[in-house]
């Protein structure tokens, strides 16, 4: 090995195979990372309770959405309005502090789909010795899931305790449940009683509406009566036999945009990608130098053109431009004069009169360009001026020659 070959060598302990192998797995990483973080709260099973189908509280839904992959199909769930466009049947499990939004883009996406809207029925608060359980505190006032009702169905709930002690659910007899919640229908799928509905349908819509959740909730399905007639529940409810579908939507879960995901997602992945690579193009071309580097420049040049431009600047700066025709013109007068072999002593407009009668041509030529230097304001018109008074004494120059 050469004596220059080992100095390189020593200058450069890796070589740049391996340091393009090591920038290349580092930015792959970091895309990797990027990616993972800005999708990973919308597959994080969330660890708190509430009426959801992921919530293993009493008033969740994890149980019936075990019950159903335990006797059949596994139950799907519905995190962007994609998936709630599918011809499954769809159970929107509803609470107090749901997205009223989000539930007005449940009902526009599934017109003519099959839907089981499940309202609400306890005010709950978190036990915090239990992760993810609840502590039930009383019924939701009826204004509450009212308003929640109105936004379904035209109709409210039925005022009164019913008198009947069980429910026909699709032919599986149960209990009826404290506290039961009703709306009037002459023509209910679950009655309580005359005129009273536990599962109502939606007019002229394939929405049905389960005002009491304690049917299917986890509380509910401790009861083996209950627990078989969610099933016979979701069977009655399907066109055809499959896997259901659970909404997290409501519950704000896929649904929340971001600078990140805009970047990642259509339209606008184009355009990160149309970045991406012209951020590679911009690297590759700054591996390789073409031509000899630039030389640094003095901060101040040197010569009369490095003065003129910093005397121009700082008189633009202060705002001085307009006041410099007159001075300039007097300058001019000076000049021509002594270029022409004007008589010593001839200033102002005897030195004018003077330079007007060396010009043959046009009687006052020097006298009017001088005056539209005066009245120059804006530095288009001195240009001119300036330009029209060197040319005429450049002319008359030429013709003394």
């Amino acid at each position: 090995m050469s004596a220059s070959t080992a100095d390189i060598a020593q200058q450069e302990p890796f070589s740049r195979r391996t340091l393009f192998w090591g920038i290349f797995a580092s930015l792959l990483a970091a895309a990797g990372f990027f990616l993972l973080s800005t999708y990973a709260p919308d597959f994080r099973q969330p660890s708190v309770g509430g009426a959801t189908p992921l919530s293993k509280s009493g008033i969740g839904y994890a149980g019936l959405a075990e019950w159903l992959k335990l006797t059949g199909e596994a139950p799907d769930m519905a995190r962007s309005d994609s998936d709630l466009e599918t011809e499954m049947l769809l159970v929107v499990t509803i609470s107090p502090d749901s997205d009223p939004d989000a539930l007005a883009n449940i009902i526009k996406l599934r017109k003519g789909l099959d839907t089981l809207f499940v309202l609400p029925k306890w005010a709950t608060l978190p036990l915090f010795q239990h992760e993810g359980w609840e502590m039930k505190i009383q019924r939701l006032p009826d204004v509450v899931v009212n308003d929640w009702l109105g936004r379904i169905a035209k109709a409210k709930l039925g005022e009164g305790e019913t008198t009947v002690k069980q429910l026909d659910v699709a032919g599986q007899t149960v209990n009826v449940p404290d506290r039961l919640q009703w709306v009037a229908d002459e023509t209910p799928l679950i009655a309580a009683g005359n005129g009273k509905a536990v599962l109502t349908e939606v007019e002229d819509e394939r929405f049905y509406i389960l005002t009491d959740p304690d049917l299917i909730n986890n509380a509910g399905l401790k009861d083996p009566d209950k627990a078989a007639a969610a099933l016979k529940l979701i069977e009655f409810l399907q066109s055809e036999e499959g896997p259901v579908m659970f909404d997290l939507t409501l519950h704000g879960m896929g649904r929340k945009y971001d600078l990140a995901k805009l970047l990642v997602e259509p339209p606008f992945l184009a355009l990160t990608l149309t970045i991406l690579a012209a951020a590679a193009l911009a690297f590759l071309h700054g591996l390789g130098r073409f031509g000899p580097p630039r030389a640094d420049q003095r901060a101040i040049a040197f010569g009369k053109r490095a003065l003129v431009d910093t005397t121009a600047m700082l008189l633009r700066r202060a705002g001085r431009l307009e006041e410099l025709g007159d001075r300039y013109g007097a300058l001019a007068r000076v000049r021509a004069g002594a270029l022409l072999g004007a008589p010593h002593g001839l200033q102002g407009e005897a030195l004018d009169r003077w330079l007007d009668s060396r010009d043959k041509d046009e009687p006052g030529g020097f006298t009017t360009r001088l005056q539209a230097a005066d009245a120059a304001k804006t530095l288009t018109q001195m240009h001119e001026a300036a330009e029209k008074l060197h040319d005429w004494t450049a002319r008359r120059l030429g013709e003394r020659r």
